[in-house]
């Protein structure tokens, strides 16, 4: 298979995903801007989760620059973190709605830790289909932010219990931290 199926099936998901989560925010009642205090825990959900899908669309692309093979692992290995992707727009949601309360941003960090473990499992398989000497291996080297992140994640599920929003500033320190670009695929690419 041609990786540039893969790529156009994934770019649709990734649409699919942001444009669920926009319809999950509602028009307020009222015309004054005191309507819009109460939809504003969802809406900064909604733009929390928008950085993470626009993090992982914007490094998926460069996975697949960086490859030159796809094997059947990788289309699984692909539709596994697209899984998890998916569940954005409920987790999204649901942590809105509640007002960022402990369950909900527990979930929340769940779902962003699996969404992590199934990005390093496609680069593992991306990997293994194209080499240990591959460009993709080359250009990931070391991968402290892929390393770190878990842990955060770890970190922010484990607080939500006792402080929601010291989870969410975890969260939120994550994208902080992979906002930053990642150049180490550019750099390898030229």
């Amino acid at each position: 298979m041609k990786k540039g199926r893969i790529e156009a099936f994934s770019d649709g998901v990734f649409a699919i995903i942001i444009t669920i989560m926009v319809l999950e925010l509602k028009v307020p009642h009222g015309e004054h801007l005191d309507a819009l205090l109460p939809l504003l825990p969802v809406f900064l959900s909604y733009v929390l989760s928008f950085v993470y899908v626009g993090i992982y669309w914007n490094n998926h692309h460069h996975l697949f620059q960086a490859s030159d093979k796809v094997t059947g692992a990788v289309l699984w290995a692909n539709l596994h973190l697209l899984f998890w992707l998916s569940l954005f727009p409920f987790v999204t949601g649901w942590l809105g709605e509640n007002h960022f309360a402990a369950l909900p941003a527990a979930v929340y960090g769940v779902v962003l830790l699996m969404a992590a473990l199934a990005y390093w499992v496609l680069q593992m398989t991306l990997i293994a289909a194209n080499g240990t000497d591959s460009v993709l291996k080359r250009a990931l080297g070391r991968d402290w932010k892929g390393m770190i992140s878990p842990v955060l994640y770890i970190a922010g599920i484990a607080a939500s219990f006792w402080q929601a929003g010291l989870a969410l500033a975890f969260y939120v320190g994550v994208a902080l931290l992979w906002q930053i670009p990642d150049r180490r695929i550019e750099k390898t690419l030229r």
